[in-house]
């Protein structure tokens, strides 16, 4: 029997196949697969028992839940549904489609820029003094900002130390880095409730995972209890690097 498929199928069947993968690494950064792995296994059960099975009794109920659960997965993945609103409608997009038709290229983010950085993330890994350093890119963090307090200072190695330092107001919570600037320190991040990450990361990793989850930012953390230097950026940790690691890591390739 001949089927007719055109090229207008195959987008959509592959639209389809990219918001589900989209959606699964989602859940998977967010640690919520296991209710996506539902939300899967429901779908399919209710489409053989409507459309193969025809029981309409029980594809009348499974109708009404579908119909209510709409609701309840925006409750449920409002986090996830933002985190997917502002990446869509974030100016990286606009800019990347500006380039795109006039040919300039992205400014990136320049070695003199990153160097004070690491050489404060190096020195501060051998003291031992604890660090949480959040670099934006095209995802604003305005929100993150306004709960801290705004330095708006140029990126200077001893001023980061200094920031950071035990005895300083405001070394216990993030500094952001916006536009080759020091923009506020003492933020509060969203800390992230995957339970993949492992029990010997403390709350600075998990506060980085978060604002890794929920932008396109570098959070660089500097443990306390050992001096390691990690990086958490989308949703994934780069863990014990060294000077050349971390340079390379934030920097474009």
């Amino acid at each position: 029997m001949f089927i007719d498929f055109s090229i207008k199928d195959f987008i959509d069947i592959l639209s389809v196949a990219f918001l589900l993968y989209y959606s699964y690494k989602l859940m998977k950064a967010s640690g919520s697969i296991n209710v996506f792995t539902g939300i899967l296994v429901f779908i399919l059960l209710w489409l053989v028992v409507t459309q193969v099975l025809e029981m309409r009794l029980l594809g009348s109920i499974f109708d009404k839940l579908v119909s209510v659960g709409v609701i309840a997965l925006i409750v449920i993945f409002q986090e996830e549904i933002r985190r997917f609103l502002l990446t869509l409608g974030s100016h990286q997009n606009a800019s990347a489609l500006v380039r795109f038709l006039t040919g300039a290229k992205k400014e990136d983010l320049r070695h003199e820029d990153m160097l004070p950085i690491v050489m404060a993330c190096m020195n501060m890994g051998k003291q031992k003094v604890g660090a949480l350093i959040v670099i934006e890119h095209n995802m604003p963090l305005d929100d993150v900002v306004r709960t801290g307090d705004v330095i708006n200072a140029d990126i200077n190695q001893r001023l980061i130390e200094n920031i950071f330092f035990k005895n300083s107001p405001l070394h216990d919570g993030a500094m952001v880095i916006s536009k080759n600037r020091i923009k506020a320190a003492g933020c509060i991040l969203p800390v992230s409730h995957n339970l993949d990450i492992p029990k010997e990361l403390g709350l600075r990793h998990r506060a980085a995972m978060g604002i890794s989850q929920v932008s396109d930012a570098h959070a660089i953390i500097v443990s306390e209890e050992t001096g390691a230097i990690s990086v958490a950026y989308k949703g994934q940790f780069y863990l014990r690097l060294n000077a050349e690691e971390l340079e390379s890591l934030l920097l474009p390739g």
